[in-house]
């Protein structure tokens, strides 16, 4: 409107034509004459008022200027409707405008339909631009598409696979890859790959609300998954997810992942893969020409340069060892002070048997905690229903029974004697398990305390001729003075009758 001022101006005050005031303006005549004649006819003369503005001087020389003569009214689409819709994948303005044409067959023509949208669109509020700082935020989410490409090659099956990608905030490098699933264990490897892949970490890893990364979605606290928020405490970051519902928050990501899509499906569709490893080789030289080649129309650089320049010198460095996944569960100890982790059994010290236990589970390690402390580390075992028991954590009575050990048994047992050593292994292979046979061989061994090595030998000696295997019988034996008794001898020819003898029916 500065321009149409001087115009006015020179017109009245010096009485110019239209050339001359097309020379001072830098306008040509044709549209000196049009403003003059336009603003003759708003009945408008200079000087103009202090209360004329410029958006008033505009209203009223061009107030008629989107009424075109002969053009006719159609129906008005429902705006708002079509914008929801457009936000629908895979809908565009050609299919609206089918359905809009097919509703009013004398609407709008095509061309009109469209210009009469993006006018609307104009009118929405405007969305804040987002300035990211260099090595500051990484975007991560998961492609809404899947890559149906890798065959099983034993039975055939086609399985599907889902893309993870990862953007910078400040130059937009993209890491990509491909996962059976979009698991925690999946999730966190990606993470954890992506990082390496750039070099260095981020100040904030920022995904959206899905369950695998929040546990529970608050617009001002939000809880993130343990897992993951010590995945990035190990890299010195830390996780912000966005405010629900609000994907603008991680409009990087968005983009990042429509252009991955568009870069990798369509690159990808007609080849057939046979592993996750062969899908995930040609990915990555897909994402690196990507990167390399691609250059930013508005920067005039590609994401490589940018990253070079901007967030590489802003990452932080990685740790010495690279993250090594785990997993938290809640568990509570046994009565016998053992916390069951996966079908196997761990100690924690007996003074928290029936205590709340919080377990942290890595793929070589059990990591036992109580109210933040940690109480026990064992290795982990296999899923066998056996128990890893740490003396240290055993009270002093259960101490005595848990060195006893067969190997310690049969050594302590051929100390007293040979029948000794054979009563106890009898004992021991006569029970379901070798375990329950323990107190018995103890109790026998214990007894050379009490009635000297060479008794307890022929009280063994005795109980294993009348086939008495058991602690009772070889203590009655000593009790009666039976081990200083033959146990058979011969009267006259014959066979003495005695209750303690069984006789050869008995084997029978």
């Amino acid at each position: 409107m500065r321009r149409v001022r001087e115009m006015l101006r020179y017109r009245a005050e010096q009485g110019l034509g239209y050339k001359a005031i097309s020379l001072r303006v830098g306008a040509v005549p044709s549209t000196v004459r049009e403003t003059l004649k336009r603003a003759a006819a708003a009945g408008l003369t200079w000087p103009l008022g202090d209360d004329v503005s410029d958006a008033a001087l505009e209203a009223a020389l061009y107030r008629e200027a989107g009424n075109k003569t002969g053009h006719r009214r159609c129906a008005e689409p429902d705006w708002p409707r079509l914008h929801r819709e457009m936000q629908r994948k895979h809908v565009t303005l050609q299919i609206l405008w089918d359905e809009y044409i097919a509703a009013h067959p004398d609407g709008y023509r095509y061309s009109r339909f469209c210009d009469l949208y993006r006018g609307w669109v104009m009118k929405l509020p405007v969305t804040m631009r987002q300035n990211h700082a260099p090595g500051d935020k990484l975007f991560v989410d998961y492609a809404g598409d899947k890559l149906p490409v890798v065959v099983d090659r034993l039975t055939g099956e086609v399985r599907a696979a889902h893309i993870f990608v990862a953007v910078l905030g400040a130059s937009s490098l993209s890491y990509a890859e491909a996962s059976w699933t979009e698991t925690l264990p999946d999730w966190i490897g990606a993470n954890v790959r992506a990082v390496e892949a750039f070099g260095g970490a981020p100040a904030l890893f920022v995904p959206d609300n899905a369950k695998v990364a929040v546990i529970k979605a608050c617009l001002y606290d939000p809880q993130v998954n343990r897992s993951y928020a010590e995945m990035a405490a190990h890299y010195q970051s830390a996780v912000l997810p966005t405010r629900p519902r609000r994907p603008r928050d991680k409009a990087k990501v968005e983009a990042a992942v429509l252009i991955v899509e568009r870069w990798l499906f369509g690159r990808l569709r007609h080849r057939t893969f046979y592993s996750l490893a062969e899908l995930n080789a040609v990915i990555a030289g897909l994402i690196a020409d990507f990167n390399d080649r691609r250059v930013l129309r508005r920067v005039g650089m590609t994401r490589r340069q940018l990253f070079e320049e901007l967030d590489r010198p802003a990452l932080k460095p990685l740790p010495a060892e690279s993250y090594v996944y785990a997993e938290w569960r809640r568990r509570r100890a046994g009565l016998d002070y053992h916390v069951e982790v996966e079908r196997h059994y761990y100690s924690v010290p007996y003074r928290f048997a029936r205590e709340p236990i919080e377990a942290r589970i890595t793929a070589r390690t059990i990591e036992l905690f109580h109210q933040g402390e940690r109480v026990a580390a064992h290795m982990r075992g296999s899923g066998n229903g056996r128990h890893t028991t740490t003396p240290e954590h055993m009270p002093s009575s259960h101490k005595r029974f848990a060195d006893w050990t067969v190997e310690r048994i049969t050594r302590e047992s051929a100390a007293i004697g040979v029948c000794t050593a054979l009563l106890c292994e009898k004992i021991l292979v006569d029970r379901p398990h070798p375990e329950q046979g323990f107190r018995a061989c103890l109790g026998i061994v214990r007894l050379a305390r009490s009635f000297g090595r060479d008794r307890v030998e022929a009280a063994c000696s005795r109980a294993l001729d009348i086939g008495a295997r058991t602690y009772g019988s070889v203590r009655s034996i000593l009790d009666q003075g039976l081990d200083q008794v033959p146990a058979t001898s011969a009267v006259n020819g014959l066979p003495i009758d005695h209750p303690n003898i069984r006789g050869p029916r008995y084997y029978h």
